[in-house]
């Protein structure tokens, strides 16, 4: 597997030759056919290995009774037979892809296994074929062979590149999930008839049946009938919204009752549920920046390391006079300073980190958003819709003497019912709230954007602004002192109350914002809306930086210019005018059930909309960060060490091996932690 590089089609990579990545997420959900093929070249490298290994190990057991045996010609000539198919066939990937290295000049990892096994193998054919080339070694008199450890140093690297894959494929299970949301089929309506065809065969414009119970298939609006439809997935309420004509409705989301008809919109990757999957897969392929270090490191490391090969070779060759051993010592720091640790310190924390992540519901554009929110100083924030609800409601009800709240509300939402505006939408959803039955109205009259009459149960209703009431002889006194818009309601030619509907501040923005606080990020308020508004709600949140008023290039402004050298902005919006801003941030924080456009310029999205996902998210990459750091240490340590260790001792290789396959799942399993980090 090519290391860092992910494919959204089979191929391999021009400078490593190793087959890329596949990205699980643009096939199938079966197993991923290369850690099918990598397994099955692990266990028939494995069932031939092991008896090289015994006949190899034998001589040195006293108790065994065939010893003269497996030192003798036939035993020799069985290893090396036994070990055509592990290093031909098992191996193939491997020597591909050093091969490729070596020929690109693009040194890695690969390029270090290929020349030690490489060395091992082609030492013992010579040894087999001209043992007099040799000085006479232990085994009877002949050159030893190190056909096992060749066959133990590629099953021990198959084995690694297993692990790495499973891990990958662990990280990605809970996106994959998102795959699942998705039904295979849509229900076409033509004409008189219905049918079901496979849902890549659905076109924008198609009228579709969905039936109670089953999974929306794609984005549209709902074209005739009406339901309820349980958003979960995105929202992460459980309460199913009731959806009727002319309602947009998500692919993947769940149709509880009734039949209606689909008019399709998006299709495929255009879909909410595409672009979230896209957006994951995006993330995966990318690279943090401190992943450069690995990088640098690697530029000049093989190359020192094949250096330090040559010096050990020349030295055990020279001074103590012994091909053999110079052979297995040059081999053995060759395999032992094999950088796997090192190309595996900051991919799997990333995978592992993102993965974390989208299971809970925070969904990362690239490893740079991630490491850039771990360093986050200041998080500015847009109001409507992130800290507050986004849509009005009603927060009091205030009746006259002689008039009851309940009467107030009920009359007021009956009247109400017949209007579209969203503050006529606020006074509905709070009499259904309170369980009142609203009646039809007639001799409905509206005035836009002033107010509307009409009668109810008999009585003469009017509902609206203060100035539609005078303007009806209607003179409304005392004035609730709110910042909320104050609606009045009159009842047979009397002032009946006031109802004061304000967009509501999200129950979960008061501990997000205290959150953040303790991890000692400044807390800024960017909003359009009125200055009165925007100081109501920072006052309730205790934000004592507010700019309120602004328009979307001045919210661009001024998150570009709270940017400084070592201080990183995030920006945290829902709107179509918070994406400059976003786009500014070096950190944009979308939510994800606010615009596309909003999305698609943010780095970080959370799919639930909920703000205590930024402190989670803040958690998470600064715990990636510190396992980064943690892998990267690790494995310098480990060939600081290894490498004098293999050079100056006889140390056989594959015990050198052993040792570099042990590194890399150390780091596997270090960066497996972060899928359990509390946060």
């Amino acid at each position: 597997m090519c290391p860092g590089v992910e494919s959204d089609s089979p191929g391999t990579c021009p400078k490593c030759g190793m087959a890329l990545e596949r990205n699980p997420l643009f096939f199938d959900n079966g197993p991923d056919p290369q850690l099918r093929d990598f397994t099955r070249r692990f266990l028939v490298g494995l069932v031939f290995t092991l008896p090289i290994f015994i006949l190899a190990m034998a001589p040195m057991v006293p108790a065994w009774r065939h010893s003269e045996w497996v030192a003798g010609d036939s035993a020799r000539l069985v290893q090396m037979l036994l070990s055509l198919p592990v290093i031909l066939w098992c191996g193939a990937p491997i020597w591909k892809a050093g091969w490729a290295s070596i020929w690109n000049r693009s040194p890695n990892m690969f390029t270090l296994i290929t020349l030690g096994v490489g060395a091992a193998w082609i030492f013992s054919e010579v040894a087999i074929f001209y043992p007099w080339a040799f000085p006479a070694g232990s085994h009877g008199g002949k050159p030893g062979l190190y056909f096992e450890s060749a066959a133990v140093i590629t099953v021990l690297v198959l084995l690694g590149q297993i692990l790495e894959l499973r891990a990958r494929e662990k990280t990605a299970g809970a996106i994959k999930s998102l795959l699942a949301l998705s039904p295979k089929t849509a229900r076409l309506v033509d004409g008189d008839t219905e049918r079901d065809i496979p849902l890549s065969e659905v076109k924008p414009g198609d009228l579709l049946r969905v039936r109670p119970g089953e999974k929306i298939p794609v984005d549209g609006i709902l074209a005739e009938g009406a339901s309820t439809i349980n958003e979960s997935m995105l929202t992460g309420e459980a309460m199913p919204l009731e959806k009727t004509t002319g309602d947009s409705l998500t692919g993947g989301t769940v149709n509880t009752t009734g039949s209606f008809l689909l008019r399709a919109a998006h299709t495929g990757s255009e879909t909410v549920l595409g672009r979230i999957i896209a957006l994951v897969a995006e993330s995966q392929r990318s690279r943090a920046p401190v992943q450069n270090l690995a990088d640098k490191v690697s530029a000049w490391f093989v190359p020192a390391v094949l250096a330090i090969s040559a010096i050990t070779f020349l030295a055990w060759l020279l001074l103590a006079q012994n091909l053999t051993q110079a052979v297995t010592n040059s081999v053995a720091v060759l395999i032992i300073a094999c950088p796997c640790a090192l190309g595996l310190a900051t991919p799997m924390s990333v995978m592992v980190g993102m993965g974390r992540g989208a299971s809970m519901g925070i969904l990362f554009r690239n490893a740079a958003a991630m490491q850039n929110l771990a360093r986050l100083d200041i998080l500015a924030i847009d109001k409507t819709g992130t800290l507050t609800e986004g849509k009005p409601r009603l927060v009091r009800c205030v009746a006259e003497p002689g008039f009851s709240e309940n009467d107030l509300l009920r009359l007021a939402a009956s009247l109400e019912s017949a209007s579209e505006h969203p503050l006529a939408r606020a006074v509905v959803n709070a009499a259904t709230e309170r369980g009142l039955a609203t009646k039809p109205p007639s001799e409905v009259q509206t005035k836009t954007s002033l107010g509307i009459t009409g009668m109810v149960e008999g009585r003469r209703v009017a509902v609206g602004k203060i100035d539609f009431l005078a303007s009806l002889g209607i003179t409304a006194q005392n004035l609730p002192e709110s910042h909320a818009a104050s609606l009045g309601v009159a009842i047979d030619g009397h002032l009946a109350g006031f109802l004061e509907v304000a967009d509501s501040i999200k129950s979960s923005t008061p501990a997000a914002l205290d959150s953040l606080r303790q991890m000692g990020i400044r807390i800024v308020l960017l909003t359009g809306d009125h200055p009165r508004n925007a100081r109501a709600v920072a006052s309730q949140l205790g934000i004592d930086e507010v700019h309120a008023g602004i328009t979307p290039e001045e919210k661009h402004r001024l998150v570009a210019g709270l940017k400084s050298p070592g201080r990183l902005v995030g920006m945290a919006g829902d709107g179509i005018n918070d994406a400059p801003a976003l786009a500014a941030a070096d950190v944009g924080i979308a939510m994800g059930t606010g615009t596309d456009i909003a999305i698609e310029s943010a780095g970080v999205t959370l799919v639930k909309g909920d703000l205590r996902a930024i402190a989670r998210a803040v958690r998470l990459s600064r715990a990636m960060m510190r396992n980064i750091r943690q892998n990267l240490v690790f494995a310098f340590a480990y060939n600081a060490l290894g490498i004098p260790l293999a050079a100056a001792t006889h140390l056989n290789p594959m015990i050198a091996a052993l040792a570099m396959s042990l590194s890399s799942v150390s780091v596997i399993t270090n960066a497996l932690r972060l899928r359990r980090v509390r946060l």
